[in-house]
């Protein structure tokens, strides 16, 4: 699979499990760190457990390898980091805080279906 593909993936196995406000931004022209960042909200850091544990098994059936995880104790921002693809996947006020959509302006969004 392509990191595109991944990335979809993600965002897919995210919408599955009702996350929020879903974004794949391409980051690939503007850093090195990867290709795509998955973006999405879950409503509680239950819901925030469950869209990283439904992501990162979707990605592995697909291929993908993990090669790290941030963040799955205390279940404000849960980053899963695939090497081409970074998901992170936020509460609602984490999100806002970060912003990332605003620290990663220039990305293009990429339309996940």
């Amino acid at each position: 699979m392509t990191s595109i593909e991944f990335a979809k993936t993600a965002a897919k196995a995210l919408d599955d499990k009702k996350g929020q406000e879903i974004k794949i931004l391409k980051i690939e022209d503007l850093t090195v760190i990867a290709d795509y960042f998955v973006i999405a909200t879950g409503a509680s850091t239950t819901q925030v457990k469950a869209l990283a544990n439904e992501a990162e098994h979707q990605l592995q059936q697909a291929g993908a390898v993990l090669n790290h995880r941030e963040g799955f104790n205390s279940g404000g921002w849960i980053l899963l980091d695939f090497g081409a693809v970074i998901v992170h996947i936020f509460l609602p006020a984490t999100r806002d805080f970060y912003s990332l959509e605003k620290l990663w302006a220039d990305a293009t969004e990429i339309a996940n279906s």
